[in-house]
């Protein structure tokens, strides 16, 4: 544990919450969300994640304050409701749905590097972009091996450097919009070749479209939660989460609509990444085409770095509790993660060149890390239902009533239903296989921890045994597919 003078206040906290949400994805929201929908549909999109969201953002907030005890939330709250065994999962997939994320990052930031190098990291997984990611991976493991107070403090600074472009491009967007061309064509249903729009299908199928990326672009949300074992207040992570939340929202609203007052969806659907730089280029000329890369490459170091905070912390804090093996509670001279740190890079590094083979990485990064993730969220929503509900030592002096923390829950959890039904079969397939991977670990762990009563309790060997099943049709769809899944 570390002690007060290396623990994280609310502007830090923030930071993490902020810069694990806003990754170098972000710069590439305008076409993300054009390629699947019209105007119209995109803010139907906005409104449905913000709340649902909303439920989400607002579960993490109630249970920081109910359960102050409950750190690095994610996995414990699993284990709280439902078990060692979902714990255990629950750590699992979040852990690497965080790397796969990393992944994600690295794809755009060497895409971006191509602009500078142009032909040298063409789509952000050819064999230059392999060799540089995976440089990248360890530089930032020996950052985060210095200690986990220094590279917070370096993020925060990351995540100034960040949202410094995405504000001039918001200002120059909003001064140049149309409200005529942003009307055109607005629910996505015309054929108009002037302006290269084609019917996107209904505006159900639309909003649909758009969920992983409206998901991906909230994973962090829970950020402050993931790393509340360093906080110096539990009260600050409830306010820290809320403020992130709030704030990227409203930033993520006006970054995939108000280019849509400049250019067609048609246009903006068929833009390399970053498309901010597109948009922006068409705008003012080249400069903004070198700000949003620039500002590209600073966002995503600045992600990649918090990422692999949280994704060293889960493991770790894991193992000490007897859910993960013991060899990932290793830690070394500066507190940091040491051995939960390396089998991360070490994945990473594996995935970096499984990508290679990808011809849409960042779609499938993008994708999978959704789908890893959800099973997370919806376990975390359906615990504190389950507290309120039935009174499960939910304290009474908090902000949020039993009734509240109740609605919330259940709420969440069905917003979470409905983007699983969004992500659609083949993801989830996929995301069964991983999960069903990690049984053995479990097993080791379990093992570990209670040599004495290392059995599967009844309710675990069923849920492993459908899991299990799961994980098989998930890798033979997985091999009829693997075509179609790496794009």
């Amino acid at each position: 544990m570390a002690d007060d003078s290396k623990k994280l206040g609310l502007i830090a906290l923030t930071a993490v919450v902020i810069s694990a949400m806003i990754g170098g994805g972000v710069f590439n929201l305008p076409q993300n969300m054009a390629q699947s929908a019209g105007p119209g549909a995109i803010i139907i999109a906005w409104v449905v994640t913000g709340v649902g969201m909303w439920f989400v953002a607002n579960t993490f907030r109630i249970l920081a304050e109910a359960r102050p005890d409950a750190t690095t939330g994610i996995y414990t709250y699993g284990e709280l409701g439902f078990g060692k065994f979902t714990g255990f999962l629950m750590a699992w997939g979040y852990w690497l749905s965080n790397c796969f994320a990393n992944i994600g990052y690295a794809v755009l930031l060497m895409d971006s590097l191509n602009y500078f190098f142009p032909g040298y990291f063409t789509g952000g997984n050819n064999l230059n972009s392999v060799i540089g990611g995976s440089i990248v991976i360890w530089i930032i493991y020996f950052i985060v091996m210095a200690g986990v107070k220094g590279a917070t403090s370096l993020n925060t600074i990351g995540t100034i450097g960040k949202l410094l472009p995405i504000v001039i491009f918001l200002l120059i967007m909003a001064f140049v919009f149309k409200v005529s061309v942003f009307f055109t064509n607005f629910w996505g249903t015309e054929t108009i070749v002037s302006l290269a729009d084609k019917p996107l299908g209904s505006v159900m199928s639309q909003v649909k479209g758009t969920m992983l990326v409206t998901l991906w672009v909230f994973i962090g949300i829970e950020g402050a939660v993931v790393v509340s074992d360093r906080a110096k207040d539990q009260a600050e992570v409830g306010k820290a989460t809320l403020l992130g939340f709030l704030g990227c929202l409203v930033m993520y609203i006006f970054l995939s609509l108000l280019p849509l007052g400049t250019l067609s969806q048609g246009d903006i659907s068929t833009m390399a990444a970053p498309s901010t730089a597109e948009v922006l280029a068409h705008v003012v000329g080249t400069w903004g085409d070198w700000l949003m890369n620039i500002g590209v490459i600073i966002s995503i170091l600045s992600s990649w770095l918090v990422w692999t905070i949280m994704l060293s912390e889960l493991p770790y804090a894991a193992a000490k509790a007897g859910t993960f093996p013991k060899a990932f509670a290793k830690s070394n001279k500066n507190d940091s993660p040491s051995f939960s740190l390396l089998v991360s890079s070490l994945f990473m590094q594996f995935t970096m060149i499984v990508v290679y083979f990808s011809n849409n990485a960042w779609n499938l990064m993008l994708s999978i890390t959704g789908v890893m993730v959800l099973p997370c969220y919806i376990v975390c929503t359906t615990y504190l239902w389950k507290i309120a509900t039935k009174n499960d030592n939910y304290p009474n002096n908090i902000f949020a009533s039993r009734k509240t923390a109740s609605l919330t829950g259940l709420l969440g959890t069905i917003y979470g239903l409905w983007l699983v039904y969004a992500a659609g079969l083949n993801y989830m397939l996929l995301a069964a296989v991983i999960y069903a991977v990690g049984i053995p670990f479990f097993m080791r762990a379990r093992k570990e921890s209670d040599p004495t009563n290392a059995e599967f309790t009844k309710d675990e060997k069923i849920f492993s045994v459908i899991l299990f099943i799961l994980g098989i049709l998930g890798f033979i769809y997985l091999m009829m597919n693997y075509k179609t899944l790496l794009g």
